[in-house]
C-alpha cells in the first residue's frame, strides 16, 4: 500500500471517529437537557374521574380513540394547552417553574376509594416532588349507590379526600380540592341546578377543615352553563350526538354527564381562571 492511500485511509478513519463522538456528545447533552427540563418542571397532577380524564393518551391500550371514542373529552385532556410559556405569569402564585407537565391520571368510573384501592394513587404518591401540585375531582361515581362497586358513602369520600390531601403535604406538593362537575340537569327557570346533594358539601367541608384551596367547579359551572343556555350546552358541550356523525357513535348519543371537545375546553378555562387567584408563596 502506498503512501498516499495510507494518510487517505488513515484521515477517513479519523474522520469518522470524530464524526461518532461529536454526534454522542450531542445526543448525550440533548438527553441531559431533557432530563434537567423535566427536574426543573413542575407536574399538575389530576386525580379524578370520566369527566376529567384523558381519552386521547393510550386511554384503551392498542384502541384507536377516533374510532372507538371521539368526541369524548374529558377537561383535563386539553388542560396542558393552558400552560404554554406566555401564560405561565398568570398562574405565578402557585406555578414557580418555567414549564408545567399535566399528568391526567383520571380515569372513568373511578371514586375516591375505587381509585385509591387500585393503586392509582400510590402511583402518583410514589413519583410526587415538592412543589407540585394535585387536583382532585371525584364525587361523580362516590355518590353512584346503584353501583355498589365503587359507591363511597359520605363519612368515606371525607377520609379519602383527607388521605389525599394530608399525603400530598407529606411530600411537599399542593393539593387543590375541586367540587365535581355540573351534569347537564336538571334545570329549573333557566338555570341549571346542582345534582351533587352532600357530595358538594363534603370537598367544601374537607377544604375548611384542613385549610386546603378549594375549587367549587360545581357552582361555576352551573353558572356558566346556565349562562350559554340549555339548548347550546346541550348540543355543543355534552355528548348528545346525532346519528351518522362520528364513527364511534353511529346511533348517535344522549349523555348530559360528558363533554364533547369545546366542553371541556370550557371547564378546563374555569379551572385555569381559578389557580389564578391561588397563592401559594
Amino acid at each position: 500500500m502506498n503512501l498516499l492511500k495510507k494518510i487517505v485511509i488513515i484521515s477517513c478513519a479519523a474522520f469518522l471517529v470524530q464524526g461518532c463522538a461529536e454526534e454522542k456528545k450531542e445526543s448525550s447533552e440533548a438527553s441531559n437537557q431533557e432530563k434537567s427540563t423535566q427536574q426543573n418542571s413542575q407536574t399538575i397532577y389530576l386525580i379524578g374521574d370520566s369527566t376529567m380524564a384523558n381519552y386521547a393518551d393510550d386511554y384503551e391500550p392498542g384502541k384507536d380513540y377516533m374510532e372507538t371514542r371521539y368526541p369524548v373529552t374529558g377537561w383535563g385532556q386539553v388542560f396542558q394547552e393552558f400552560f404554554v410559556k406566555d401564560s405561565l405569569a398568570e398562574v405565578k402564585n402557585i406555578i414557580h417553574s418555567d414549564s408545567v407537565i399535566v399528568d391526567d391520571r383520571a380515569r372513568g368510573g373511578r371514586s375516591t376509594r375505587t381509585f385509591f384501592q387500585e393503586g392509582r394513587w400510590r402511583s402518583v404518591f410514589e413519583n410526587l416532588k415538592e412543589n407540585d401540585v394535585v387536583i382532585m375531582q371525584f364525587g361523580h361515581n362516590d355518590a353512584a349507590e346503584d353501583k355498589t362497586e365503587r359507591y363511597v358513602d359520605i363519612e368515606g369520600y371525607k377520609e379519602f379526600l383527607r388521605l389525599f390531601v394530608s399525603q400530598s403535604r407529606e411530600k411537599g406538593a399542593t393539593p387543590i380540592i375541586l367540587t365535581p362537575v355540573a351534569r347537564n340537569y336538571p334545570w329549573e327557570d333557566g338555570h341549571l341546578q346542582n345534582v351533587h346533594g352532600e357530595y358538594d358539601q363534603a370537598p367544601k367541608d374537607i377544604a375548611k377543615e384542613m385549610n386546603v384551596e378549594l375549587i367549587d367547579l360545581n357552582q361555576l359551572s352551573m353558572d356558566y352553563f346556565s349562562k350559554k343556555g340549555k339548548d347550546f350546552v346541550t348540543e355543543n358541550y355534552f355528548m348528545n350526538l346525532p346519528a351518522g356523525k362520528y364513527e364511534a357513535y353511529p346511533d348517535g348519543q344522549k349523555d348530559n354527564t360528558h363533554f364533547q371537545p369545546k366542553g371541556a375546553e370550557a371547564i378546563a378555562q374555569l379551572v385555569f381562571n381559578e389557580l389564578k387567584k391561588i397563592n401559594t408563596k
